[in-house]
């Protein structure tokens, strides 16, 4: 990995075992480095699972399979690569992915519909099925390893590796809730962002768990941004392996089942401000808060509007108070919106009120906050009870360094 972001925790947190899970990493070699780049998760009989991905329309083979593998509601294994996307690679990416799907299938006497595989990495490029039958060959003979290791190897242009942890209680059982991702930038999710996985022992119905999942991520991956750009490859699964020996939650009236979603929330949420915060050459990590919109809806196309602003990201970037480019952003939303009415602050600090500069403006505890590495943006519209929060980082000149040379 490269220089660790300045935003990122001081280290991996500690992730609990999560009972039917077993992780496993190897080299595939996809890519000229020296290192692991393919990691293998294989699941108990009996885990359901629930996905969100892209809708890129140029996506991978493996989103598309994806989408109607999750309607079975069944998952034994996951292979995810780093190194390359595999997408925009036409019949032959997908005959790799099928090849993978069949190759771990016989291993465990499952269907291969139940084998959901990721890749993540340089675009167009067909995966190489000598090297993916080889590195496949590989990771089911492989020692298990830690949540970091599976997590580390997932990476590509991250700086850090990512993982988060909740419980809860559903009936007389405590059961557990982990997860990995990977994502730096092309980050501006349509679903979900990059690749993310996450786990619980809990025993859950596929239609509940595919509804908790989608729920939780409209208010995490779905709203964060690095650089606007939607990935082709963008995935999120969400896999119950039951282990945990709980009464199977069905609906959301289940005793434990809120307590359960809550703690997939907190996972989700966790992994999707650590994306921002190893946004490709951040130095902030940007809270952006719209209220006084017309709709929630209306709200965070908005707030969007303003995370992924240039103008705002390089201001902020450059510690530069310049409110007027907040409502510059607001204004090019296409949304409702009154100039007379809107509020602008920075931090605690309003800068803007009913459209005109606050009286006796003192800019040194705006200035203050700027200084530091979490940011937060609010603008009020006056409109009506519609809010929403995305979160962003800064645009430096380390986000070109890295996406000039990406290939090489």
């Amino acid at each position: 990995m490269t220089t660790r972001s300045p935003l990122a925790p001081d280290s991996f947190p500690a992730l609990p075992d999560i009972a039917g899970v077993t992780r496993r990493v190897a080299r595939a070699q996809y890519k000229n480095w020296d290192r692991c780049d393919l990691t293998y998760v294989e699941l108990a009989p009996g885990t359901t699972v629930a996905g969100v991905f892209t809708r890129n329309i140029c996506c991978s083979s493996e989103v598309e399979l994806g989408r109607e593998q999750v309607k079975g509601g069944k998952g034994r294994a996951l292979i995810v690569n780093a190194g390359n996307s595999n997408a925009f690679t036409g019949y032959r990416g997908r005959e790799a992915v099928e090849q993978i799907m069949v190759q771990v299938a016989g291993h465990l006497g499952c269907e291969p519909s139940e084998v959901f595989v990721s890749s993540t990495g340089v675009i167009g490029v067909p995966l190489p099925k000598d090297k993916a039958r080889a590195g496949v060959d590989a990771a089911l003979t492989a020692q298990p390893c830690s949540w970091e290791a599976a997590a580390e190897t997932i990476c590509t242009t991250d700086t850090f590796a990512k993982g988060s942890a909740a419980s809860a209680v559903v009936g007389d059982r405590t059961v557990h809730v982990a997860g990995i991702v990977k994502g730096s930038g092309m980050i501006a999710p349509d679903m979900a962002t990059m690749l993310g996985y996450i786990f619980t022992d809990a025993a859950v119905a596929p239609a509940l768990l595919q509804d908790m999942l989608s729920e939780a991520t409209s208010g995490s991956f779905n709203s964060i941004t690095v650089d606007s750009d939607t990935s082709t490859s963008d995935t999120v699964l969400l896999f119950a392996t039951g282990q945990a020996g709980n009464a199977t939650l069905e609906t959301r009236d289940d005793p434990g089942a809120d307590a359960l979603y809550a703690a997939i929330r907190e996972v989700a949420l966790d992994l999707a401000h650590q994306v921002v915060r190893d946004g490709e050459g951040a130095s902030k990590f940007i809270e952006v808060q719209v209220t006084g919109a017309t709709s929630d809806g209306s709200a965070k196309r908005i707030a969007l509007a303003i995370a992924n602003s240039p103008l705002v990201k390089t201001a902020i970037a450059g510690e530069d108070a310049n409110w007027g480019r907040v409502v510059m952003a607001v204004g090019k939303a296409g949304e409702p919106a009154d100039r007379d009415r809107l509020a602008i602050r920075f931090g605690d600090h309003w800068v803007a009120k009913d459209g005109l500069p606050v009286d006796v403006y003192d800019e040194t505890p705006v200035a203050a906050h700027l200084k530091g590495h979490d940011i937060r943006i609010g603008a009020d519209l006056g409109l009506g009870e519609g809010r929403a929060t995305v979160w962003t980082c800064d645009l430096t000149h380390g986000y070109i360094s890295i996406n000039a040379d990406y290939r090489s």
